[in-house]
């Protein structure tokens, strides 16, 4: 009985799992729309503060502003990862019309490219006789084009968690703007929203494998610069009587 500990045991941390795509793809997307109905969101509601008190016309910004950012989100998702699947499904389905028409010379590929990454012609060869005999086409696809045939991403499962992501990023911001005293309604908006951010940057750093604190650094600063930016309008044109 062999002892050699397993990839995944020795590493339990590295993704030598099949699926990572599609989980990485919707949490990409989530993170993506959470940090978008966060800052939208609140650009809007603290916009149309900044010019009036009134409760009516900020919920009626925020509800709208809430309700087409997800179709908005979920449809860019949608079309965006439609494209990179179709793009897969195209490859996959030529590598597969290839294997059946021309074998010997996608066998003498695949062995090219594993000589390619140093191993000698003979062990290159050995070794795609026996990758072909086992799954031809997931070799060709794994060496060739990267791509599992079973872990291409779903452009419903992006559009679907980024339209969710956003509606519930947005009702942060919708509820800190509509729930406070009127003079505690901006301030308690900026700090919801930042502290809001600052978890959606550490998320979408440790997804990516990135530096957490850059991430933070820069999702924080560029929501307050979009906070900022947008009460200074909405005060400046409440207060010259355009609104």
């Amino acid at each position: 009985m062999s002892t050699e500990p397993s990839p995944r045991s020795v590493h339990p941390d590295e993704p030598h799992r099949q699926g990572l795509a599609q989980r990485l793809n919707w949490l990409r997307a989530g993170v993506l729309g959470a940090n978008d109905g966060i800052v939208s969101v609140a650009a809007i509601v603290v916009g149309v503060a900044g010019a009036s008190t009134a409760l009516a016309p900020i919920l009626t910004a925020g509800l709208a502003g809430l309700v087409g950012g997800a179709i908005s989100m979920a449809l860019g998702e949608y079309v965006s990862v439609s494209s990179q699947s179709d793009s897969e499904r195209a490859l996959i389905a030529k590598e597969k019309r290839e294997l059946r028409e021309m074998p010997d010379e996608e066998l003498a590929e695949l062995a090219g490219l594993y000589e390619a990454q140093g191993l000698t012609p003979e062990t290159a060869h050995r070794v795609a006789v026996e990758l072909t005999a086992h799954d031809a086409v997931a070799a060709h696809l794994s060496a060739e084009l990267h791509i599992d045939e079973d872990d291409v991403v779903s452009a419903w499962h992006a559009a679907g968690a980024s339209a969710a992501a956003f509606t519930l990023g947005a009702i942060l911001p919708m509820l800190a703007i509509l729930l406070p005293p009127a003079q505690w309604r901006v301030p308690t908006t900026f700090v919801a929203v930042l502290v809001a951010l600052a978890v959606t940057g550490w998320v979408s750093a440790w997804i990516g494998g990135s530096s957490r604190s850059r991430a933070v650094l820069r999702v924080v600063i560029g929501g307050a610069a979009a906070l900022a930016a947008t009460y200074a309008v909405g005060s400046l044109l409440g207060a010259s009587g355009v609104v």
